[in-house]
């Protein structure tokens, strides 16, 4: 604990070129597809393909990552996304890629980061004291929204210059620098002794009736589980927004996946600042209804504004950064370290599975009613969950 500071370094250092990296071929793969297709349904099957194997490992997954050395399933996760990455290059290089292929390989990457990222919330707690975790969460928040800002600017600078089976093995290199910046740092594993004979089936449900037990807890993994219903099927639509709305360009796109992560960052940076003497609850609820008016509000602008899309974007990208520092904060405060790995893995899961038949919807809706209105829809549902989630007494008894 006492050189907490010094281990985040270096573990951020190389999580930054691995979150670059990736975020530059996923917006490399997402631009490939949108002006190859220009199809919402094809979206959301290449983004049902990157998020459902995930859901349904998930809950193993986190038993797993509960038990094993999680410094090494980092390791071993981000260097088999990495191998993924790779083959998907060659499949292009041999120009023989085919959709299919794109949606095979983008699920076995989700499998790689069903191991990964619970892996990494679950070791935070062991190095940091516990009342730092929400600057944290926050400081990490910053780390991911540069990444946000860079990976799509340089993702539509690479793939208009260079072949995108060259911009899929920047991928590769970033695994390399997070996974040798990994051997420098010790990340201690929880005390274990007080587990009994391994059993997956009966840690899995342990992992549910942890928050379960916590009626509080219970309700504010509910609120955000419904808000990702209508959140993710939306964030997909973004590409489709900017091009045929708005009729923009690949510079447009990128522009707006930039304002998202420079929203996001802000947000970061105000939430890793210091510690703050403010309800984390009330931050999450507030945060529900900022960014549903964010997607209302875009999804009734005509179609030459454009600017004040891209100023609703950065708005929603602060709130989601607040959001994640603050929720992020109440898991790893009212969760043991040794039961991290299942809770996050079974919150992912319990919120991507909705979201995927979310997801599903929403590529026939946006394609037969229009993009705009699956923003307008979407936002009002979710600013009335988070108009809902203040009157729930118990939430506010969580810490």
């Amino acid at each position: 604990m006492e050189n907490w500071k010094k281990v985040f370094a270096i573990i951020w250092s190389g999580q930054f070129f691995s979150l670059l990296s990736s975020t530059i071929v996923n917006f490399a793969i997402i631009l490939w597809i949108s002006i190859e297709t220009e199809s919402a349904e094809m979206l959301a099957y290449a983004a049902i393909a990157g998020i459902l194997p995930q859901a349904l490992i998930g809950p193993v997954s986190g038993v797993f990552i509960d038990r094993w050395n999680r410094k090494v399933v980092m390791i071993l996760a981000d260097s088999f996304i990495a191998f993924c990455t790779f083959l998907l290059a060659v499949l292009f290089w041999l120009e023989i890629a085919e959709m299919y292929h794109i949606f095979i390989l983008l699920a076995l990457r989700s499998i790689g980061s069903s191991f990964h990222m619970p892996a990494m919330q679950a070791s935070v707690p062991l190095l940091a004291p516990k009342e730092e975790l929400t600057r944290i969460a926050g400081i990490n928040q910053i780390i991911n929204s540069v990444g946000n800002i860079g990976g799509p600017a340089l993702g539509a600078l690479f793939i208009s210059v260079w072949n995108i089976e060259y911009v899929l093995l920047l991928d590769i290199a970033g695994a390399f620098i997070a996974c040798t910046s990994l051997l420098f740092v010790r990340i201690p594993n929880p005390d274990l002794s007080t587990i009994e004979t391994p059993h997956v089936w009966k840690e899995m449900k342990e992992g549910v009736m942890i928050v379960l037990r916590n009626r509080g807890l219970t309700w504010i993994f509910f609120f955000s589980i419904l808000v990702t219903f209508f959140i993710i099927p939306v964030s997909i639509l973004f590409p489709l927004m900017t091009l045929n709305h708005f009729q923009g360009n690949a510079f447009q796109i990128s522009l707006i996946e930039i304002l998202w992560g420079v929203g996001a960052l802000l947000g970061g940076a105000v939430m890793g600042a210091k510690v703050y003497n403010v309800h984390k609850v009330i931050l999450v609820n507030l945060m529900y209804i900022l960014i549903g008016f964010t997607f209302l509000f875009s999804g009734v602008l005509s179609s030459n504004g454009f600017v004040w899309f891209a100023i609703l974007t950065a708005i929603g990208g602060i709130s989601g950064a607040v959001y994640n520092s603050a929720f992020t904060g109440i898991v790893q405060t009212n969760v043991e370290p040794i039961a991290l790995g299942r809770v996050f893995s079974m919150f992912y899961t319990f919120s991507l599975v909705p979201s995927l038949i979310g997801m599903i919807g929403i590529g026939f809706f946006a394609d037969s009613l229009g993009v705009t209105t699956s923003f307008i829809v979407c936002g009002a549902i979710i600013i009335g969950i988070g108009i809902i989630a203040f009157f729930v007494p118990s939430t506010f008894k969580v810490k």
